[in-house]
């Protein structure tokens, strides 16, 4: 029997490090939190090559913004391949912001909105690209299952998925306030529990588990 081949694993470059690292004290500290020293001192390179890379801390941002999108695009894309019921769907929506969230970080472009003022055009223009690709995804969502009847909700379906995604985003960030993801568990499971249509006793039954599962839970 002939040798099975393995593909290499994809090399991870200089530029992929720089992004993982902004990324991930972006999401920690804010974007104004942190400078090219920071980076440079972490990867052990000099702020040369890193400008060399991103001329501009904007340039930088940018591309963490577009490599944030692409990845969360991604994440909606498996939801959506799954072929489950819309409510089914939804939960796992609301996990990737719970995985987040357990992982010691804020949604990247929900916590570059508090910046909002302070940062440059292209970068404002890219996070409002993120939040209205999200948002047309879950308002596309919350329209079949209300057609299939496995959701409910009064009114225009992207007026419901702005909702939705302002809540999910101030619930992170007040969890984060006060150290405690049950309060992001809370008022996620509230908010699903809306959308599920009523029994025939008129109550609106539990919807899911906002809960990242070590199994099954994706990262965004």
């Amino acid at each position: 029997m002939p040798a099975r081949s393995i593909a290499p694993k994809p090399e991870v470059t200089t530029r992929d490090q720089v992004l993982d690292v902004a990324e991930r004290l972006a999401q920690t500290r804010g974007f104004n939190g942190f400078s090219y020293a920071d980076i440079s001192e972490e990867l052990g390179i000099t702020k040369a090559s890193l400008h060399y890379h991103y001329p501009t801390k904007t340039d930088l941002g940018c591309a963490i913004i577009e490599r944030y999108k692409q990845r969360f695009g991604a994440a909606l894309a498996q939801i959506s391949a799954a072929g489950l019921p819309a409510s089914r769907q939804l939960n796992s929506y609301v996990q990737l912001y719970a995985g987040v969230l357990q992982s010691g970080r804020l949604c990247l472009c929900g916590m570059l909105a508090a910046e909002y003022s302070t940062l440059a055009e292209p970068m404002r223009l890219a996070i409002r690209g993120f939040f209205e690709a999200n948002e047309a995804w879950l308002a596309r969502l919350l329209e079949s299952g209300r057609q299939a009847g496995d959701l409910t909700f009064d009114g225009d379906a992207t007026e419901a998925a702005n909702a939705l995604t302002c809540t999910l985003e101030g619930a992170m960030l007040l969890a984060r306030s006060y150290g405690d993801v049950t309060r992001f568990e809370t008022a996620a499971n509230r908010v699903l529990r809306e959308f599920a249509p009523a029994t025939g006793d008129g109550r609106r039954p539990g919807r899911g588990n906002a809960r990242s599962r070590n199994s099954g839970g994706r990262r965004a």
